[in-house]
């Protein structure tokens, strides 16, 4: 996507010896704290925990993993200098909304945590995302762990899948934020241009830098929850000087900045049936199509704000930082030079991982331990 307006400060950032050998380390702390966190975590509060109680479970788990996410926002705003700018509607803390974005490059999903993360709901986050990625080394099992909600693209595959796991959602006591991108792809040129045919032989509207949002995921999404959520925060997403690769986060050579318009639309002014919730998504989309229109001619949203009034604090992000690295040393020690019970309990807990997130095998709590639990009725899932 090109914007117009003055550029002379948000030239490519270029990627000099120093980035690479940043971004190499940088691979090497998330990587091995990733690995070490699910290694050492996972059975006791993925597996051990939830047999007692999935809301504990949750609880613990959205509190571990939700510091080893915040260091990605860190590494954005702190280490890689990049400015998030928002606009719009000003947030307030909700603990339960359903989140929509359009889908620029690989890695909107990952600038959703700014936001979480200024609310304190980071740990809460969740997302609809295609199934091939829970294939990927080592964050397959943490989307696994995390509850991601895996499609294949196929409504008749999805569906059942879909409404199974936010069965398990509903309880309002319970935060969520849970995420979708309604495209159902990234945005290019030459996908918009597909996109764009078929709305003209559907009659719908034509779009040109976004692609006609597929409705029923949303759908499905919004009428399971919509008693249980608080909002419905509808983001649209743009990128100075241009849209960033998960490897140009890692080098900090994209993006120098983030813009998010939010828009916040209470779940009870949204239609909960079928027909009427798509309409309602195909009208949003439309709203985004205009406003990153306007955003391609101007170089900015309307109602800017820089940081959203909420910067993330240094000392917090050394902090998290400290604790992330310091326990994986920990875990890296007790693993190779430990007592040999260390390697046994790593091994087992990688075979249950990889079983785990290869059979989307999530436990039940055992009978009689979790009376009242919100959450005693979910089965296990295959």
């Amino acid at each position: 996507m090109e914007v117009s307006g003055d550029y002379d400060n948000l030239k490519n950032r270029p990627l000099t010896p120093l980035r690479i050998l940043r971004g190499l380390i940088i691979l090497l702390i998330f990587l091995s704290t990733a690995f070490m966190f699910l290694i050492y975590f996972s059975p006791v509060f993925a597996l051990s925990l939830r047999l007692l109680s999935v809301h504990q479970s949750r609880k613990s788990i959205s509190l571990i993993f939700g510091h080893w996410l915040a260091l990605w926002p860190y590494l954005f705003e702190t280490v890689n200098r990049t400015t998030v700018i928002f606009s719009g509607d000003t947030l307030p803390v909700e603990k339960r909304v359903l989140l929509i974005a359009n889908h620029r490059t690989e890695v909107d999903w990952m600038y959703l945590w700014n936001i979480a993360l200024r609310k304190g709901c980071l740990g809460y986050i969740k997302y609809v995302l295609k199934s091939s990625l829970m294939r990927l080394p080592i964050f397959g099992w943490g989307f696994h762990i995390l509850e991601f909600i895996p499609v294949e693209r196929n409504r008749e595959v999805d569906e059942p899948v879909m409404l199974q796991m936010l069965s398990t959602f509903k309880d309002p006591r319970e935060p969520l934020w849970l995420a979708l991108f309604p495209e159902g792809t990234d945005f290019t040129d030459e996908k918009c241009k597909r996109s764009q045919k078929f709305a003209a032989e559907a009659g719908l509207p034509a779009l040109s830098n976004v692609l006609l949002p597929k409705t029923k995921g949303f759908s499905v999404c919004f009428e399971a929850l919509h008693n249980s959520l608080d909002a419905v925060y509808d983001l649209t997403i743009a990128y100075k000087p241009r849209c960033p690769s998960f490897m140009d986060n890692v080098f900090g050579t994209e993006p120098s900045e983030v813009h998010i318009h939010v828009r916040r639309v209470l779940a009870k002014e949204i239609p909960a049936n079928d027909a009427e919730s798509s309409a309602w998504l195909m009208d949003s989309f439309q709203l985004k199509d205009k406003l990153l229109s306007g955003f391609n001619a101007q170089g900015q949203f309307p109602n800017q704000r820089q940081g959203g009034g909420e910067e993330l604090s240094i000392l917090k992000c050394v902090a998290t930082f400290g604790v992330v690295i310091s326990l994986t040393g920990l875990f890296i020690y007790l693993t190779l030079y430990s007592h040999s019970c260390f390697k046994a309990y790593v091994g087992l807990s990688f075979t249950y991982l990889s079983f785990a997130t290869y059979y989307k095998f999530r436990p039940s709590p055992l009978a009689g331990c979790c009376r009242g639990d919100s959450s005693s009725k979910e089965g296990k899932e295959h």
